[in-house]
């Protein structure tokens, strides 16, 4: 399992119209694609306008290949895309160790 971690940053003001936004992406678009096994959204505290998303693929290509150069892709963007206040910045990681 692949974790794609975003750091997606949002202009102010528009954090009620983007949680709804991200959560009905990610219903109607992420959760579809090949690959797809989970995620987690979490938004700042000290900086309101700052969300980390964490989405886990069965494999990079998963979300590189499959996601990223399929049409789903720019449904997705057309429904978080506006309120980016800068591009996110997006890595992805393998686990190494977790919690009981």
């Amino acid at each position: 399992m692949i974790l794609e971690l975003a750091d997606i940053r949002i202009h102010p003001g528009q954090q009620a119209a983007f949680d709804e936004a991200i959560q009905r992406g990610i219903r109607e678009v992420i959760s579809k694609a090949k690959g797809f096994q989970g995620f987690t959204v979490n938004k700042g505290i000290e900086s309101p306008e700052r969300y980390i998303l964490q989405i886990f693929w069965g494999t990079l290509e998963n979300h590189t290949v499959d996601f990223r150069e399929s049409a789903a892709f720019a449904d997705w963007r057309a429904i978080v895309g506006p309120f980016f206040a800068g591009p996110p910045t997006v890595e992805h990681f393998n686990l190494l160790a977790k919690s009981d």
